[in-house]
């Protein structure tokens, strides 16, 4: 795949993404006793111990400073925006979204890290990672972490509604509605499969799993192909899940779908007084791996505080299949990680990648259940079945669009749109024509 490069201005990147904001932080200030550079995480995903980690190694390694900052993902795109143009205000190196990385790579605002792919990892790293942020087969932005979706259900759920876990897609279609039908328990707006209307991170698996996809790269640029054939075969299936399967509203999105799968979510009042805030109305949820640390039982924490601890008697997990005896392409979640082409110490922040990219590290991240970039290291996520769901359910998983107006089409929202229409859809192959029109102009746009 070949995309065209070009020069990075303030204007270029603001015209790309539609987006104005301020930016904080900054790269290559001078220290007390000598240089700094400054990382931005996205987030809280990192914990404490591994920005300690980093620097406290850097300092070590170079002498110099790493000041690390943290930005909130709601945010990211408009302050890089900015940020990265100015030389005085860029940060060193970024965390980036998977799915953003393109629309930056596309106007040159990460730094060429061809030179020391290899050293960083090269083949090892996650590739649909490493092609999000590639262009013309140089590397700009390289996988931080990978975060996979997989399946949560509850067992007491299924084998009461007499249905066993699939070995098919067909087979989890028809499980999900026949649980939804039987409703075992009797709950009001019961999901088999709680699946949000514009949940089309989730939803999405089932348009790759019958060859389908948003977009594709011919002749030199992209085009939307959602109504093809095979996208069209994956919407009828969605369409039937969402009507026979799911009671999730139209407008819910992709969060915090544990909460319908716990019996319960007691929480305190302004009295102080524990309630029951909502009841047990999901028997399976799509959802990335970290989502298990807020599923099951419901007991006092060590702060005193209600807190959850799975339990296996209850609550199982299970890689959604396809029909060819793979796991069925999932979205993959995550970050890249790239350095600023504005960065005024571009060797100290090269050797931040080096850190980064280090065996420790590597290992770090996959113990604190964070997919590490370089497969040789996924054994640090352990061998539960957490660890075991995580690395089998990513390894046939697919990010969208290496488009460079990917992150303008996000910041409109098409795709929630596009998916919480699906349910209600008299044409499907109109719905997907209307929204490939959409998604046209601003798939190429830089």
């Amino acid at each position: 795949m070949k995309r065209k490069l070009t020069g990075l201005t303030a204007a270029a990147v603001a015209s790309v993404l539609l987006f104005t904001g301020c930016s904080q932080g900054g790269g290559g200030e001078q220290g007390g006793d000598g240089k700094s550079i400054t990382l931005w995480l996205a987030g809280g995903d990192t914990p404490d111990e591994l920005r300690e980690y980093l620097k406290d190694e850097f300092a070590e390694r170079t002498g110099a400073t790493l000041k690390i900052e943290e930005q909130g993902w709601g945010d990211l795109v408009t302050k890089l925006t900015t940020a990265l143009p100015d030389e005085n205000n860029t940060p060193d190196v970024t965390e980036i979204g998977n799915t953003q990385s393109p629309t930056f790579t596309n106007v040159g605002a990460f730094l060429d890290l061809s030179d020391m792919y290899d050293e960083l990892g090269g083949g090892d790293l996650l590739q649909s990672f490493v092609e999000a942020g590639s262009v013309e087969g140089k590397q700009y932005a390289l996988p931080y972490y990978f975060g996979s979706r997989y399946m949560f259900y509850r067992k007491d759920v299924w084998d009461a509604a007499g249905v066993q876990v699939p070995q098919t897609l067909d087979e989890f279609n028809a499980a999900v509605a026949t649980i939804t039908e039987k409703n075992p328990k009797s709950i009001e707006k019961f999901s088999g499969f709680y699946l949000g209307g514009q949940d089309w991170r989730d939803g999405i698996s089932w348009i790759f799993a019958n060859g389908g996809d948003i977009a594709e790269f011919e002749g030199g640029e992209w085009k939307a192909t959602l109504d093809s054939p095979e996208s069209l075969k994956g919407l009828e299936q969605l369409q039937q899940i969402y009507r026979a399967a799911s009671n999730a509203p139209n407008d819910a999105k992709d969060a915090n779908q544990y909460q319908f799968l716990n019996d319960s979510d007691q929480v305190k009042d302004e009295d102080g007084n524990v309630t029951d805030d909502l009841s047990l109305a999901a028997a399976t949820i799509m959802a990335p791996g970290w989502a298990h640390w807020s599923i099951g039982d419901l007991v006092e924490g060590e702060d005193g505080e209600p807190a959850r601890e799975w339990n296996d008697d209850v609550f199982g997990t299970f890689v959604l299949p396809g029909n060819d005896g793979k796991p069925a392409p999932v979205f993959a979640g995550g970050s890249n990680i790239a350095v600023s082409a504005k960065s005024k110490e571009p060797e100290l922040a090269k050797e931040l990648m080096r850190i980064i990219f280090s065996e420790e590290y590597q290992t770090m991240l996959g113990e604190n259940g964070l997919g590490p970039a370089n497969q040789q290291y996924t054994s640090s996520l352990g061998d539960d079945q957490f660890a075991e769901a995580l690395i089998e359910s990513a390894s046939n998983s697919k990010l969208t669009p290496a488009a460079p107006g990917w992150a303008a089409i996000e910041s409109k929202n098409i795709m929630e749109e596009f998916f919480a229409q699906i349910r209600d859809a008299d044409d499907l192959e109109q719905l997907a024509e209307d929204t490939n029109a959409k998604l046209d102009p601003l798939l190429n746009q830089k």
